[in-house]
Order: C-alpha cells, then structure tokens, then sequence
C-alpha cells in the first residue's frame, strides 16, 4: 500500500531549484552557460558567430538563462551584453551541491 502526500509545502529554495533545473535543461543553454564561464562578458553576436544556431534561437536560450536568473544582461543599444550572475550562480552552485548531498538511504524502492 502506498503513502499518498496530502499537502506538499514547497519551500522558496525548492522553487529556486527548480527554476534553474528546468533553465538547465536545454544542452544548447548548458554550452551557452560554459562559454560565458570563459568570459566575463559576451554580447549575443559572439554567441552567433560561436554557436551553429540563428539568432532568434540563441536569443530564446538566453531569455530562459535570464529569466531563472542565471545569467543578466545589460542593454548597450542595439545590443545586450551577458554574463554569468555571480550571485544566483553561487546559490545554484550550493542548492545543487545540497540535492545531491542528502541522504537518501531511508528511501524505499518498490
């Protein structure tokens, strides 16, 4: 017999994780996040000239990295220089580590 969960209470850090899983989800925005690791800026031609993809889907890509708050943009007309959010970055970093670090030994499989 299962348990079923009544009421799932999902705490602020949970919903972070997520987000940024879900921005993470996507190879092109992993390579994205790896090359903007490697510099401290870049605007999105660089990423057109380095990535095989158009423009419009690089810019997709970058939306989701910007809106889970991985990466920020600054708007220079015409164009919008990224790079990594230090901050969120960090928080990321530390959020997974901890997933990935709890005990799930007391968890039973069918």
């Amino acid at each position: 017999m299962s348990k079923t969960i009544q009421h799932i209470d999902y705490s602020e850090e949970t919903e972070v994780l997520a987000r940024f899983a879900k921005a993470l989800g996507h190879p092109t925005r992993l390579i994205i996040l790896k090359y903007l690791s490697n510099q401290s800026c870049c605007y999105t031609g660089d990423l057109v000239e380095a990535l095989p993809l158009a423009q419009s889907t690089i810019s997709q890509h970058l939306k989701e990295l910007k809106d889970a708050g991985l990466i920020e943009g600054e708007i220079n007309p015409p164009k919008i220089k990224y790079c990594i959010h230090q901050v969120n970055w960090k928080k990321a970093m530390r959020l997974f580590s901890t997933l990935f670090e709890e005990d799930f030994k007391s968890i039973k499989c069918c």
